[in-house]
């Protein structure tokens, strides 16, 4: 007895779910992205605002930092656009994108603490959004 298989459809509550949760990190990825944008801005313009730490691991000068976070920010705008046009470069590229500002504000802890915390929380938001949702239901 021969078995045969059929396309498996998903539903429509499925491809809602898949499309709520790429608007949900591509509106994540705008908001992080100009956080990172801001935050790079004031590292560039006036790095007094940020704590100095003498002995730090990864120390880098603050506009090194902040031309590093400005990069990231811009480039993680542009990529939550493409998400929003439902763009398929956009996905893989917001995930890698995420990740470098995950990096980036985990090295840059000591210089800004509850920031960096909070963005790379959002990261982690971001990563999640676009990973969990499956193949099969993107079209």
């Amino acid at each position: 007895m021969a078995t045969t298989t059929t396309p498996h459809q998903r539903s429509g509550t499925a491809r809602a779910a898949a499309g709520g949760l790429t608007i949900f990190a591509a509106v994540m990825l705008f908001i992080s992205g100009s956080m990172d944008f801001c935050r790079g801005l004031m590292a560039v313009l006036d790095d007094k605002v940020f704590l100095t730490t003498p002995e730090y691991v990864f120390e880098f000068d603050l506009t090194s930092w902040g031309w590093i976070h400005m990069i990231l920010g811009t480039v993680a705008v542009i990529v939550a656009l493409g998400l929003l046009a439902t763009a398929k470069w956009a996905r893989i590229l917001g995930i890698v994108i995420a990740s470098l500002m995950i990096i980036a504000n985990f090295l840059s802890i000591p210089y800004h603490p509850f920031w960096s915390l909070t963005l790379i929380a959002m990261g982690g938001f971001i990563i999640w959004g676009l990973c969990v949702v499956d193949r099969e239901t993107l079209g």
